[in-house]
């Protein structure tokens, strides 16, 4: 049986995107960029599926059940003339967990925590943030997870998820996970191996 194809769709901006600060699983809000992210994602994704043939009846609809993820995967279920509520949320696909780190930026962290920013710059893999995870934690969380995905999908979750599902398919220096890019305008479709951007 081939792998099935995921589409994974990261959530709209929040204000603390917009502003620059660590989120991890602290549920923060969409603001209205992030809203018309999500819009576009979901007609972009809606041309995807027409151009594809695919049967949206039998694809899964997965999200993180932080509402900013939950209310992105709503506006593209509106966009694919869904029901806004027929998706499934697992708390594993839940953004990483910055600790006492989150509600600040970076910034804030250099000029507060230099040497544990340095620890974070030379190794993201293994750094771990006060009370919070690590990326090689949350690897083994996610990737345990879509390892279980048997039918295509649709999954919509944090930066965090996206930064470990790429390293997993493309095998990324893990040391530098971090540095992935992770767009909240654009869609990332896995399939056999390979990974796309729309």
């Amino acid at each position: 049986m081939p792998d099935p194809t995921i589409y994974f769709i990261r959530h709209g901006q929040t204000d603390w995107n917009a502003s620059g600060r660590l989120q991890g699983q602290r549920d923060t809000p969409l603001n209205d960029t992030g809203r018309k992210q999500a819009a576009r994602n979901g007609r972009a994704l809606a041309a995807i599926l027409c151009e594809r043939r695919g049967d949206v009846a039998n694809m899964a609809f997965l999200a993180s059940p932080l509402s900013r993820a939950s209310e992105t995967m709503e506006i593209i279920r509106d966009a694919l003339g869904l029901p806004r509520d027929g998706y499934r949320t697992d708390d594993r696909l839940r953004e990483i967990s910055f600790g006492e780190w989150e509600g600040r930026s970076w910034p804030e962290l250099l000029r507060q925590e230099a040497e544990a920013v340095a620890r974070h710059q030379a190794d993201q893999w293994r750094f771990r943030a006060p009370r919070g995870e690590s990326y090689q934690m949350l690897y083994d969380r996610v990737i345990d997870y879509f390892q279980d995905i048997e039918t295509d999908s649709i999954v919509v979750s944090h930066g965090g998820v996206s930064r470990c599902l790429q390293t997993h398919v493309l095998d990324h220096d893990r040391t530098r996970i971090a540095s992935l890019k992770v767009p909240q305008d654009r869609i990332m479709i896995v399939r056999g191996g390979e990974i796309s951007w729309y």
